[in-house]
Formats: structure tokens, sequence, C-alpha cells
């Protein structure tokens, strides 16, 4: 099959989306497909990490107006099409010809006026919320959002990306999803509460498909970093945020007697756990520094309060065998099986987390159980081997689906 994958970024960005797109499409150029990127442009040049995939930069307009961009290291696409950017990419649809055009969230609306030209089947990763939320995380006043509407969305918006930025976020996320629904042919939601907290319904095709993680071919050993951390660690991996429950983890970490170091890797926005005794900051680290840190750990902790959609600390635990204690929400519970992979708590309930970091850190025998069943089950379930199947198959019934609504005139 031709495949052309849509991404807002692609190496060497990295972050849990841009590794799935990379790691995908590797894989399936090593399984005889002919694969493209087509990634907005960024401030750094992106390219073929050497897996045989195309790489294309796409302009875009919405980055050059004052205010619009809140990242100056990155770029993003709008919930809307973006002019420049439909016009690179009908230049890309045309030299690539693909069967199939495989998008991964906001860049998916400057390809829906070229649907039909193109004649390529339309599927749709859902990494996130943001066919339905403004700001992608389904987040609001420290909890699960109930869903979206138009005033709540507004202000949330708004406070989130500025008041000139976020109402315009708001309005094109709501106005959009109609023609999403009508023109993706598949959906993927990376996890089940992805799709029913998206509210998507029945009625509309989708595969929930897990991510997958390929394991780095060698284990980095030598590079100065490494000697930051403690000989016994517990680690917690992604940004250090509230949300992600690292306010609550360290609180409960302070409470503990005799507990080996509390490792936080990643970019943090806490400066109030600089200065707390037995936890280490070290900041955001190369990704494959990182998993290294992960082998070494005595096990991870993922304590989030929202509703991670894939969770990609979870699927990396299970892949080198660590048990993971995390919250009973969102993707986590997809991944991990409690007192069979790791422990589940419920999420913000710090009685239980701590009872959890007491149970892990006392029993050895524990960890090594988990942690081996946890292999075990990634081997079985979420390898590249079993995963990228599923992907095939999906784009077969997508285009099976695209013919068919072709045929009908069921694509507007």
């Amino acid at each position: 099959m031709r495949i052309l994958m849509l991404a807002q970024a692609y190496a060497p960005i990295v972050g849990g989306e841009e590794r799935v797109v990379e790691s995908l499409s590797g894989e399936l150029v090593q399984r005889g497909h002919d694969v493209a990127v087509a990634a907005l442009r960024q401030p750094v040049k992106q390219r073929d990490t050497g897996a045989g995939v195309r790489v294309y930069e796409l302009r875009s307009s919405i980055h050059r107006l004052p205010g619009a961009q809140q990242d100056a290291g990155r770029r993003y696409a709008p919930p809307a099409p973006d002019p420049e950017t439909v016009r690179d990419l009908k230049r890309v649809l045309e030299r690539e010809r693909p069967d199939v055009v495989h998008a991964h969230n906001p860049l998916v609306h400057s390809f829906l006026p070229l649907k039909r030209s193109a004649k390529a089947a339309l599927v749709m990763s859902l990494h996130d919320y943001s066919v339905i939320c403004a700001i992608k995380r389904l987040f609001r006043h420290g909890a699960v959002c109930s869903g979206p509407g138009p005033v709540k969305c507004t202000l949330c918006a708004g406070s989130y990306y500025g008041p000139a930025r976020g109402p315009a976020m708001a309005l094109g996320t709501a106005a959009s999803l109609p023609w999403l629904l009508r023109q993706v042919d598949l959906f993927l939601p990376v996890s089940r509460a992805v799709w029913e907290l998206c509210g998507l319904g029945p009625d509309n095709d989708h595969i929930v498909m897990p991510n997958f993680v390929r394991e780095s071919p060698a284990r980095i050993r030598d590079d100065p970093r490494l000697a930051e951390l403690p000989d016994e660690f517990v680690l917690f991996f992604g940004d250090v945020q509230v949300d992600k429950g690292a306010r609550n983890l360290a609180d409960v970490y302070g409470t503990l007697d005799d507990a080996p170091p509390l490792v936080l890797l990643g970019r943090h926005y806490l400066d109030e756990l600089k200065n707390r005794p037995n936890i280490h900051l070290l900041g955001p680290w190369p990704h494959a520094l990182a998993m290294e840190a992960l082998h070494r750990a005595l096990f991870a902790v993922a304590p989030s309060i929202w509703a991670e959609p894939g969770a990609m600390v979870a699927y990396e635990a299970a892949t080198v065998g660590k048990p993971l204690i995390a919250s009973r929400i969102g993707g986590l519970q997809d991944i991990v099986v409690d007192g069979e992979t790791g422990l589940l708590v419920a999420p913000g309930d710090l009685g239980e987390l701590r009872a959890a970091l007491v149970r892990l850190i006392a029993d050895g025998a524990l960890r090594a159980r988990l942690g081996e069943n946890a292999a075990r089950r990634a081997r079985r379930n979420l390898s590249a081997d079993v995963v990228i199947p599923r992907f095939e198959e999906a784009y077969r019934v997508a285009i099976d689906t695209n013919r068919r609504r072709s045929r009908d005139g069921a694509v507007t």
C-alpha cells in the first residue's frame, strides 16, 4: 500500500505522538509498504531517520499571525484548513498518490478539502481528545471534563490560549466535528477511554488501536548523565505538572520513611518541588536515555489525575519489564492489569497511592513478578509484530469503506 502520514511534527522533534508516527512508519516500510510523512514546517529541520520514509514539510499561515502560536520551538495545526498547508499538501498528494492517508490529529483539517480529489481512504488516529476539546486534554477545574459546551469551552480555551486565540480554537473545534465524522473512513482511538470520552458514539466506525513500543537496539550505559541517578530509585517520567499527578506524588513521597529516592525525569513546571528532600528533579532527558533510567529503576509511577489517552509511560514500562503504579483512569486502565502487571489506584487518592508505594518498595518478589508479567503481556499484546498487522487490516477496512462511500455519494 501507499500510505501518507499526516503529523504536526516529525523527527527530530520528540513527543509521544511523534514517536508513534516515526515507529509506525518505519515498521510499515519494513513490511513492504511505501510510506511518506507530511508534517508542518518546524523551526528545526525534519528528516527521515533512516527507515526509508520520505518526509515533506508543509508551510502554514496560522503561525505567522500575532499571538497565534504559544510555543516558539514548535508549530501546531489549527482546527480548520490552513490555506498554505492545503496548497502544499495538494502537491504532496499529487506526487505520492496514496491509497491511505493516516492523519494524527489536527493536521487532518487541511486534508479534508482535498479528500474527494485525492480518492484516498482517510484513517484518523485519536491520540488525545482534540476532536471535541480545543485544549486536547478534556480536563477542567482539576477533573475530567463532562463534555463540550459552547460557553464553558470558550472560557476554558480562552484561559488556556488567551482571549484572542482561545474562542477561535473552541469555535473551530466545534464546527469541524460534523465534517470529520462525514469524511473519516475509520477512527483509531488509542484506548477505549478516548473513544468513550469523545462521545462519538457506536454509529461511527472505529477500532481501538493501542500504541506499541519498539525496543532500542542497545542500551545506553556510558552517558555521563547516568551518574546523576541514585543506586536505587523510583521513577516518574513525563511532564512534571499537576495533572500528571507530580505534586500528589511528591506530597505522598515526603511522608514515607526510609524510601529510596524519587527521580522525576521531564520538563518540570512545579518549582515548588525543587528543594523537596529525597526527590531528584533531573529535567528532560533524550528518550533513549530516559529508557535506560527506566531499566535501572525499581519501578515507575504514573499517578495522573487526568484521563491519559494512551500513556506511553505504561507501554514503555511494560516493554522493559517494570511494574507500574498508575491511576485507574483513561488509557492507563487498558495497559496496567491491577495485581498482575502493576497496581492501580484511584486518581487523586493519596492514601491509596501511599499504600501502593509502600507495598512495592518493600516487596522485591512482588516487583519481580509484576515486571515479568508486564513484559510477557507486552510481547503478547503490544509488540510491533502484533500491532502492525492490525494497522494493515484497518487500512484495508478504510479503503473498502471509502470505495463504498464514494460509490454511494456519501463523502461530501
